[in-house]
């Protein structure tokens, strides 16, 4: 297997060795076995979100074995989850809250049949291949079975020459990106520090004091409960890295005081990125289907830090806004301009609205947002219009998630279920990777589009 002349997309083969549940290392008090999820929870999608590091063999440390390292995860996972105490629980019969009473989370330990190396190489053209490494146990999860398993499933696969995957599915009803991005990076500064459990210490627990769970049937539209549609189109994905001098030099064009068009505040990089992806992708559009189609750009929104309530700052659970941005088709096409202003007067309306507004205040706003937005507009009440998310990752330290033995090479994101585009920090830090899972037609047409390709870089 260590020819690249080999496609691995045929030829990977993982074997699964050991599945395991992984308790915490402290029993749970019992005043903390019901763990109510909040209004924010209840608004989540439906599904599984998988999250896929990938670390290579690391010589230096040629003297730690792999059951070293397999035991040196475990133990340190079990130490975390003493303190985020809801990722080992199970939901409720009701739905309504989780049972905290230790049942752990899966861990499943496997081997896979190729060199690392060889792997890396190919995912430079085909970035299906990390659909390999998604946790076995979640391959198959859907509304009918998502609240019987449990609420985070991790893997560890390991390859022949010694680097391994690290890959974590957690449910979406419970746990946003946030969370699991934070519990993650968390995880693997107890593993390489050794930090004991009772020094554990980044998440609060009382969301639902201040959003406590409502009755959605009678708030929501029932298409705007949960933004971003399934497709049954097959997605294919591609990681695209962006170039920081073009973005500069746009910066300064779009805000250049001598320039005709310009703007009259300085973009950040995630809304100009934001703007050419979505331009580009009704470009995409137009050329596929003839003519210039509404389009709704899904825009999530971490809220923490956002609003006036100390529990706020940094709960466990779901706590973001998807929030809707349009396009509608006018007789010429938009410059690039009118995107990012499209964007920046949205997200920093939503903003400075729950910077003041009370817990109940936000709830009605989200809910109106969600009901006219997602709820059946007349021009999006049918299949004839474009729907997209970007989901901008760029303050997280995925990167930096060194468990004692580097940092990851590679990270896959998703679920494969709706149009999206992830941002997040290249492992330089200077630059935005993208990674793109789009429709097969419209991946072809973007990898063909010079204004994008303009911003990218081989």
């Amino acid at each position: 297997m260590g020819s690249l002349c080999v496609n691995l997309s045929d030829q990977i083969q993982v074997e699964i060795i050991s599945k395991k549940l992984i308790k915490p290392s402290s029993p749970t008090p019992n005043h903390l076995q019901n763990f109510k999820l909040s209004f924010f929870d209840q608004i989540a999608e439906k599904t599984h979100m998988t999250l896929v590091l990938f670390y290579p063999h690391n010589p230096i440390n040629s003297s730690y074995t792999l059951n070293y390292m397999v035991q040196q995860l475990e133990e340190s996972l079990s130490r975390i989850l003493t303190h985020v105490y809801p990722a080992a629980g199970r939901f409720s019969e009701s739905k309504r809250s989780i049972n905290c009473q230790d049942q752990g989370i899966t861990f499943i330990k496997a081997n896979v049949n190729c060199q690392m190396d060889d792997f890396l190489q190919q995912t430079r053209t085909n970035f299906d291949l990390p659909l390999h490494f998604w946790p076995q146990r979640i391959k198959n999860v859907d509304a009918t079975n998502l609240f019987t398993i449990p609420l985070m499933v991790v893997q560890i696969t390991i390859f022949q020459c010694g680097g391994f995957a690290l890959s974590m599915s957690t449910a979406h009803p419970a746990i946003d990106g946030w969370t699991s991005f934070m519990f993650i990076y968390k995880w693997s500064k107890v593993c390489k520090l050794g930090i004991p459990a009772e020094n554990i210490n980044f998440m609060s627990f009382y969301l639902v004091n201040i959003f406590g769970p409502t009755d959605i049937s009678k708030m929501f539209k029932p298409s705007a409960i949960f933004p971003g549609k399934r497709l049954d189109t097959k997605l294919v994905a591609k990681k695209f890295v962006i170039d920081e001098v073009s973005l500069l030099k746009l910066r300064d064009k779009l805000t250049n005081c001598n320039n005709s068009g310009v703007l009259s505040f300085k973009p950040s990089r995630v809304e100009m990125i934001t703007a050419i992806l979505w331009r580009a992708l009704l470009h995409a559009s137009q050329a596929i289907s003839g003519k210039w189609k509404p389009s709704l750009m899904s825009f999530p929104l971490n809220l923490r830090g956002k609003l006036k309530y100390p529990e706020a700052y940094n709960p466990f659970g779901n706590f973001i806004i998807e929030i809707p941005i349009t396009f509608e088709p006018k007789v010429t096409d938009m410059a690039l301009q009118d995107f990012i202003i499209l964007i920046r007067e949205k997200v920093q309306k939503i903003i400075n609205y729950c910077d003041v507004a009370s817990a109940d205040d936000v709830v009605d706003m989200v809910a109106n947002l969600y009901n006219e937005s997602y709820g059946g507009r007349e021009w999006g009440a049918n299949d004839d219009f474009e729907e997209f998310t970007c989901s901008s990752l760029c303050r997280f330290h995925m990167q930096e998630a060194d468990f004692g033995w580097g940092n990851p090479s590679l990270m896959h994101f998703g679920s494969r279920h709706n149009q999206v585009f992830w941002l997040y920090s290249t492992q330089c830090g200077t630059s935005i990777a993208v990674q793109m899972d789009l429709k097969e037609n419209y991946m072809d047409f973007i990898e063909r589009d010079q204004d994008f390709l303009a911003f990218t870089k081989i």
